[in-house]
């Protein structure tokens, strides 16, 4: 029974919201380091932006809080970054029926990410930089004057 005096609060409400910090889905992180998913289906150092991207692409609302883990042994600036999304609508049913738990969702974040976009064009950009070319320079050595 609810009391009077205190409100209750809804699914709708953003304190309601569930998180999600990179952390959860970074492949580098242990389990004891905040991973939360199954190693294989983590992602490598993913950013609090393309988290974001893939659950906005999704369809879900998505709160963005400046905040850091807790288990974040560094406080560098880009390992900041939480992320709320509304789980559930204020009836209490899923916002997403095909995300039946928030794990679901966090796995469904490390499959996406790998695809996006800027995820490939870094790996094109790398795989070119190691591929063998024509050597740079090629200009006279310069020695003392004899």
């Amino acid at each position: 029974m609810a009391t009077p005096w205190i409100e209750q609060k809804k699914h709708s409400d953003k304190e309601r919201w569930v998180c999600i910090y990179p952390a959860y889905l970074n492949s580098k992180k242990t389990r004891a380091e905040g991973r939360r998913i199954p190693l294989d289906k983590a992602v490598e150092n993913p950013a609090f932006q393309e988290v974001r991207e893939v659950l906005s692409n999704a369809g879900f609302n998505i709160g963005i809080e400046n905040k850091a883990y807790s288990r974040e042994k560094s406080h560098e600036p880009h390992l900041r970054g939480r992320l709320r999304i509304q789980f559930r609508n204020d009836d209490g049913s899923l916002v997403k029926p095909e995300f039946p738990t928030r794990e679901s969702v966090m796995i469904y974040c490390g499959e996406r990410i790998p695809k996006l976009k800027s995820r490939t064009q870094k790996d094109s950009k790398a795989q070119g930089d190691a591929a063998p070319g024509p050597a740079q320079g090629g200009g006279k050595k310069k020695g003392k004057k004899k």
